[in-house]
């Protein structure tokens, strides 16, 4: 390949439905804002507009709502040449409620199935995944066949090349057993090399709570670098003979649904700029922290300028 992707992202795609009152249940709520969702999307998304060459691979209905991801991935700048249709399953669309500062119920309709749980091996650019520099894969992948199966072997068939991150996205409505989860995620380590989640996260990966012991245990399970998201306490990240804890960036919470894909994306722009770690972890966290006063997901993603002002700053 002569202009390979610098990042692919493979997993979720939605619409979010987001309602436009805040602070009132959705049986309150008169008018909704509709726009382009799922995590793995949104690191996309956050990557691109930080000026990355990003591709996802995922499946949406064939519907109205599979031809909106379409037009916004595009209009994102993300290529969507790995976005195909499941016939008879609906795009995913997903509703929250809105009740700031750290309250934000999400609601999935993703029944019967969700298409992006019907990516299928023979339908794996393998040379594309081999070649990009980072690839990025969900937790919320491995929790039903046939993406399972295409998430690891496409995790094999990279074979630990560049740099592989697993967000460690753990979603209890996504699983039948949190120890089925544990036994999936112990499966995908051993062919990644980047591991992020949050306390509650590590506890299913690797059965620790506790920030450092955490990162202690994916380390041992061959992670280079360990990220562990500890909340008010900031961001923990453990490379090597890097140990860093990066603070929070204040802000003043619209919606915190999107913040984790706004880290994970400037997380990717950090690592393809070799950054040290403290000034990895703090970009991403401005970034989080951007995104997080925002109604929106994928439209809030910021671009390089508006992230560096929050740092100057100190909060957004």
């Amino acid at each position: 390949m002569t202009n390979p992707h610098e990042l692919i992202t493979m997993g979720r795609v939605g619409v979010d439905i987001y309602p436009e009152q805040i602070g009132v249940g959705l049986e309150d709520v008169t008018t909704f804002a509709k726009f382009l969702g799922g995590s793995a999307t949104n690191v996309a998304v956050a990557a691109s507009r930080l000026g990355h060459r990003s591709a996802v691979v995922t499946r949406t209905g064939d519907d109205p709502f599979g031809r909106f991801i379409h037009r916004e991935l595009v209009g994102f700048g993300v290529d969507d040449q790995y976005v195909s249709p499941v016939a008879g399953l609906p795009t995913p669309v997903v509703f929250c409620e809105i009740f700031p500062p750290d309250d934000f119920p999400l609601y999935f309709y993703r029944e019967p199935k969700a298409p992006d749980m019907e990516i299928h091996v023979d339908e794996l650019d393998f040379d594309a995944i081999r070649a990009a520099e980072v690839f990025w894969v969900t937790v919320t992948g491995l929790s039903q066949e046939p993406s399972r199966e295409a998430t690891l072997a496409a995790l094999e068939a990279r074979g630990r090349r560049g740099t592989t991150v697993l967000d460690l996205d753990y979603r209890p409505m996504f699983w039948e057993s949190a120890e089925l989860a544990t036994g999936q995620v112990q499966a995908a380590l051993p062919h990644v090399t980047v591991a992020v989640g949050n306390r509650e996260e590590c506890e299913v990966a690797v059965g620790e709570t506790e920030p450092q012991a955490a990162a202690k245990a994916l380390r041992a399970a061959g992670i280079g670098l360990a990220i562990v998201k500890q909340g008010p306490a900031g961001v923990l990240g453990v490379r090597g003979d890097e140990h860093v804890v990066v603070p929070p960036v204040p802000v003043d919470v619209v919606n915190g649904l999107g913040a984790g894909d706004a880290f994970g994306g400037s997380l990717v722009h950090g690592l393809l700029n070799d950054w040290d770690l403290t000034r990895m972890l703090s970009f991403a966290n401005a970034a989080g922290a951007y995104v997080a006063g925002q109604l929106s997901c994928a439209d809030a993603m910021p671009t390089t300028d508006q992230v560096d002002s929050v740092l100057s700053r100190g909060r957004v």
